[in-house]
């Protein structure tokens, strides 16, 4: 007679004096559901060292009910390169809380709507969590959703007008030129036009 640790060790084997067979079917069906469920479990799971880092960054975050500096979280989620230019983002106005523009001191909660213009883009992310230290790219992704429009493409983009290297300094002709292609002339000639003013 086996006893309960040996049938731990062998899975859970049926009893041989169990005529209905209800355990060991119930065992197969668990382990089938286990399976499945665990292929749908490891498909949800993030890497372990995204998880690791995921962990740390909770850990340096605020403890419960806390806050985080907009400047400080915005670079720590990557979406400005330093905190200065978070901090300068937000003193020129390019942050924008809730729908309002906010100071780089402002205090960020889970659920807040960020928008951001930098670099001639408008990025708008929601919170999902407060992080302080700055971590990778995929940890990340996901401390916010994203809900920003698409970028232009970048055909889209009109170059700057671009001289030739040792082409030296522009002409008149070339900057008049290079205005009536950024569409500048209206401002210019309105320019012109104050300058001769008595």
């Amino acid at each position: 007679m086996a006893s309960e640790h040996d049938e731990g060790r062998s899975g859970g084997a049926a009893d041989p004096q169990d005529t209905t067979g209800a355990k060991a079917g119930t065992n197969a069906d668990a382990k089938t559901d286990d399976k499945t469920d665990g292929t749908a479990a490891a498909a949800l799971s993030p890497d372990p060292k995204t998880a690791a880092a995921i962990a740390a960054a909770e850990a340096a975050g605020p403890q419960n009910g806390g806050s985080v500096r907009v400047d400080s979280w915005i670079w720590a989620v990557r979406l400005v390169k330093t905190r200065s230019l978070g901090a300068t983002a937000c003193k020129g106005g390019h942050v924008r809380v809730n729908g309002e523009r906010v100071k780089p001191a402002y205090s960020l909660r889970v659920g807040d709507e960020v928008r951001l213009r930098h670099e001639g883009r408008e990025r708008v992310v929601v919170v999902k969590r407060l992080i302080r230290k700055r971590v990778g790219a995929p940890v990340a992704v996901q401390c916010y959703v994203d809900n920003s429009p698409p970028p232009p493409p970048r055909e889209a983009v009109a170059p700057a007008g671009i001289r030739d290297r040792g082409a030296g300094r522009p002409t008149k002709r070339d900057r008049r030129e290079l205005e009536r292609l950024r569409g500048l002339e209206g401002l210019n000639q309105a320019r012109r036009d104050a300058e001769n003013r008595p």
